[in-house]
């Protein structure tokens, strides 16, 4: 994995990148000193990280085991994706309030890479636009808060997100959920912006419902 300058000098941002893209998966160990090793700090940077990451959600500690990173259960995941609407609902409020023309370019570019993606059947490359249309929603909102909230439920259920975009027909019915998005966004209708966020986490999390549903299903 590569790092970054900052993430060189920020053992925490290094960790957590990689619990959320996977490198670390639910319930493993994290002991200590391979942690030191494999950030190239020492332990009591690493002890700092662990602590941080545990308020985030992320990891848990256990007495005589140590760290190990939190299974996020699928009810939990659930939960977290309906307090997530009402979050960005508000964050798309209050970016339609404060937008300009010239988010209003970006927006539609991002838009436009969807599209793309949509059109190439990339799947990765469609997941990571549309994580980045929400970035640019909560940059464009300027709500510290509801963003930094978001940023800590966004990390605890990153593994189950790209489930929904490969949900048959999910796909085509994200862009036109985000196309009202971005178009209630571009005309500084806060109403329109915030009703089109709340209706779009509310079908993502039906999505995820159902898709942990066919799971185990088959499972069976």
């Amino acid at each position: 994995m590569t790092r970054t300058t900052k993430e060189k000098a920020d053992p925490t941002a290094m960790l957590r990148r990689a619990i959320e893209s996977g490198h670390f998966m639910p319930s493993q160990r994290l002991v200590e000193s391979e942690l030191a090793t494999w950030l190239d700090t020492n332990r009591s940077n690493v002890k700092l990280a662990l602590g941080k990451l545990e308020q985030e959600g992320l990891v848990v500690s256990e007495p005589n085991r140590g760290a190990r990173v939190r299974v996020i259960a699928e009810q939990e995941a659930l939960e977290i994706l309906q307090v997530r609407a009402s979050l960005e609902s508000l964050i798309a409020r209050q970016a339609a309030l404060r937008s300009t023309p010239a988010d209003h370019k970006r927006l539609r570019e991002i838009l436009q890479n969807l599209r793309s993606a949509i059109d190439k059947e990339d799947f990765t490359t469609y997941s990571s636009q549309n994580g980045q249309l929400h970035a640019e929603i909560r940059k464009i909102s300027a709500h510290a808060t509801a963003s930094r909230l978001l940023s800590t439920l966004n990390s605890q259920i990153v593994r189950y997100q790209f489930r929904t975009v490969l949900f048959p027909g999910r796909i085509h019915q994200s862009i036109r959920e985000h196309t009202e998005i971005v178009e209630a966004i571009c005309a500084r209708d806060a109403d329109r912006a915030e009703k089109a966020m709340g209706d779009h986490l509310a079908n993502v999390t039906d999505t995820l419902s159902k898709s942990l549903a066919a799971l185990a299903q088959h499972s069976i």
